[in-house]
């Protein structure tokens, strides 16, 4: 059976609560809010189908696909890019296996916003999963689904993050023809007990009364290079930026995200899925014309099967075919895990023990630092320089 005795060896995917033949498997949570499997002893049969399909134990080597390819895109429908977060490349993959009479799994919102994993086949469903969702989703039951859904000849898009893919394709054990899946450049995956906590706090101090949007990257107010939380309740409206609202500061400073975050090993360039996109923050760089402060997607294309959808879809963007390197050049993220923060320790001992403001006053006060760089930053923003100047910060620092 499966053991759990280093957390940094367990990204949450649920392959092996889903492989399992006897049920045995639970997906409990921990103190600090994140999945990991629950064996029951009596139900095990020690068959060892677990182990088999972990993505961590049984890695996949990063070596080249048969060819890559990529691309800029931003996507035409003027509201699906608008309710992206980026350039609203995965609805149009969407949209294609919903028009070929298929199936769409992403991260949704629940009615209390946890963060989950469901399908829809409605087209115009596709925008509950649009936008980043910083939380690590709970996939529950879906592998199943997938592979029933597979074998009845549907056509499955299955998207999520690096290692929800890799735990999918594992979970399979075969290609399918009819499955594609898009995974995402991954910074980390943070607590849902920190979200809920967050969520509740603010509720209170704010005075809300029914929460009814969250936005984690709003670009509507200063564009896409400067997106803001955005939480909309039927009395009032918050809004804050990176360097402001607490659950993206703890997200940022690589507090609150799970432990093998902190080792990933599924960073890297070669993946198994059809399709990777991420943002392009830099579109300027490709293409001047395509810079429109709206939002653009990077999409790096692994298999032959991602490339026929591509050429089926490619109407509906303007794009710019990009040489690989280029486009994967400086992508941090793609390649190296996060650094774990010195104050982690007590940031989770703390949240269990704390009152909620006390605790988020105590580890994100709004001080002075935070209310000059606040200014700073929408300053910069609202004259349209906001990215330059950060571009200029970066490579400062790395001389330094």
């Amino acid at each position: 059976m499966i053991e759990n005795e280093n957390k940094e060896n367990c990204c949450g995917c649920t392959a092996c609560k889903n492989i399992c033949p006897k049920n045995a498997i639970e997906m409990k949570e921990d103190e600090e809010g994140f999945l990991y499997p629950n064996i029951d002893k009596e139900k095990c049969i020690d068959c060892g189908l677990c182990k088999k399909v972990c993505p961590i134990i049984n890695k996949v080597p990063n070596k080249p696909p048969i060819q890559q390819e990529a691309y800029v895109v931003n996507n035409k429908n003027v509201l699906v890019r608008k309710q992206s977060t980026s350039g609203g490349a995965f609805t149009a993959i969407a949209e294609y296996v919903i028009k070929n009479n298929g199936i769409v799994y992403g991260a949704s919102f629940d009615n209390n916003f946890n963060v989950q994993h469901n399908y829809t086949t409605n087209i115009n469903d596709l925008q509950k999963f649009r936008g980043s969702k910083y939380v690590q989703s709970d996939v529950k039951n879906t592998f199943r689904e997938v592979r029933d859904f597979l074998n009845a000849g549907k056509m499955i898009c299955y998207s999520g993050t690096p290692c929800q893919i890799e735990g999918l394709k594992k979970y399979l054990g075969k290609e399918y023809e009819n499955l594609i899946t898009v995974d995402v450049v991954c910074h980390a995956v943070p607590s849902p007990l920190v979200w809920r906590k967050y969520l509740h706090y603010q509720k209170k101090k704010l005075k809300m009364n029914n929460i009814i949007q969250v936005l984690f990257r709003d670009k509507s107010k200063y564009g896409y290079k400067y997106s803001t939380m955005t939480i909309k309740a039927d009395n009032k409206i918050y809004q804050a930026g990176v360097e402001t609202d607490p659950f993206l500061r703890a997200f940022f400073e690589d507090l609150s995200v799970r432990p093998s975050c902190y080792n990933c090993q599924f960073k890297k360039q070669y993946r198994v899925s059809d399709f990777t996109i991420w943002d392009c923050f830099e579109v300027e760089k490709f293409d001047n014309k395509l810079d429109d402060d709206k939002g653009t997607s990077r999409i790096l294309i692994h298999t032959k099967k991602g490339k026929k959808v591509f050429d089926e879809i490619s109407n509906q963007f303007d794009y710019k075919k990009i040489d690989v390197d280029d486009i994967v050049q400086g992508v941090k993220e793609m390649y190296f895990s996060v650094s774990k923060n010195q104050n982690r320790e007590n940031f989770f001992k703390d949240i269990n023990q704390l009152e909620e403001e006390e605790f988020f006053n105590k580890y994100f006060p709004d001080n002075i630092k935070v209310k000059v760089e606040r200014t700073i930053r929408k300053v910069l923003a609202k004259l349209g320089i906001y990215n330059k100047i950060k571009k200029v910060a970066k490579r400062i620092l790395r001389k330094n």
